[in-house]
């Protein structure tokens, strides 16, 4: 805690002024996190603090929404272009989470808890910095290039990737994590030919959830005998499917085959059934069976682009709309 409120001090993320009637002024709190090793053991832990963003109004603390999760397809096609140019690769560690950008909207915090300026303790923090930030940044001089998403930095220039990182350092408090091996739940696995982007560790976690670490395999995540239809008899527990199905769409960023399954489940979540409970439970056996499964990036010289797209044409039996499908690859390499 002590580390991740001195760093946003030494940032400027904001400045004490005192409280007014006028201001919105949301909450704040410490969220606590283990982060582990590719292995299950503990690596350290780690404390961020958070602003209630959800105490904002709409046009007046904000303008914009969006989602700053990472996207599976700039990981993959940076990735693939790693392993095909034999690019060197980073990982660094951001120790506070409210980033460099400048906030455009004026947006008033409470003082982080246990941390409260002794001597203006009902003073509020005037936010000066952006929590989150953009998710891919691109740097290039001469011929060389340098790519920034989330924690990876690579590029076909090391002495340049050391420079960056020197010149960060003297901003953030960072970590340089030295080669990729397992970043936001992901192990790379480097072999001669490419990488092998796994979520072993993670497929398992979600096994224990499920309650279904000894569940029976299966060999293909959905019954293409069944169709998945409305039931009358709602599930007693939705907020489990829902919980479930969420953690096996981040899932899909290395397992593209359980894809459609999951937006399927996906689209019972406001009021799953008992069958739609029976259909989802489905998808962890698969799992179960292939858990050692990944996905492969191979190099290639060459940078093609295929894209392949099909449809089931009104095939929903409930409303006749039809279900697309698609995917990108670039050169052998599926990137979305």
């Amino acid at each position: 805690m002590d580390q991740d409120f001195n760093a946003l001090i030494h940032n400027d993320t904001w400045k004490l002024v005192p409280a007014e009637p006028h201001m919105n002024v949301v909450g704040c709190k410490w969220v606590f996190r283990t982060k582990r090793n590719a292995n299950g053991s503990i690596e350290r832990y780690k404390a961020r603090l958070v602003a209630k963003g959800f105490n904002q109004v709409a046009g007046e603390d904000f303008f914009d929404t969006f989602s700053p999760v990472v996207k599976p397809t700039t990981v993959h096609l940076l990735f693939s272009l790693a392993v095909s140019h034999d690019w060197t690769m980073r990982q660094l560690d951001v120790h506070n989470a409210f980033l460099n950008g400048h906030l455009p909207e004026t947006v008033y915090m409470k003082q982080p808890p246990g941390y409260e300026n002794p001597t203006h303790p009902d003073h509020v923090c005037h936010l000066q910095r952006s929590l989150y930030d953009v998710s891919l940044f691109h740097y290039s001089t001469g011929s060389s290039r340098v790519y920034v998403d989330d924690i990876i930095m690579m590029g076909n220039d090391p002495v340049l990737i050391s420079e960056l990182l020197q010149r960060l350092s003297t901003t953030f408090k960072i970590r340089d994590l030295g080669t990729p091996s397992f970043f936001l739940g992901i192990k790379t696995l480097k072999d001669k030919t490419g990488f092998l982007l796994s979520q072993q560790r993670y497929m398992k976690d979600i096994l224990n959830r499920a309650g279904m670490s000894d569940c029976k395999p299966l060999a293909t995540p959905a019954a293409i005998t069944q169709p998945v239809t409305p039931s009358d008899q709602p599930y007693d527990n939705p907020t489990q499917y829902r919980r479930l199905v969420g953690a096996l769409q981040y899932l899909t960023v290395t397992r593209p085959d359980l894809s459609f399954s999951v937006n399927r489940l996906c689209q019972f979540m406001h009021l799953p059934s008992n069958d739609h409970w029976g259909l989802l439970k489905r998808v962890p056996r698969y799992i179960k069976g292939t858990i050692t499964y990944g996905l492969r990036l191979t190099a290639s010289a060459s940078s093609t682009i295929h894209g392949f797209s099909d449809s089931d044409w009104a095939g929903c039996p409930i409303d006749r709309k039809s279900t697309s499908g698609y995917a990108v690859f670039l050169s052998d390499n599926l990137i979305s």
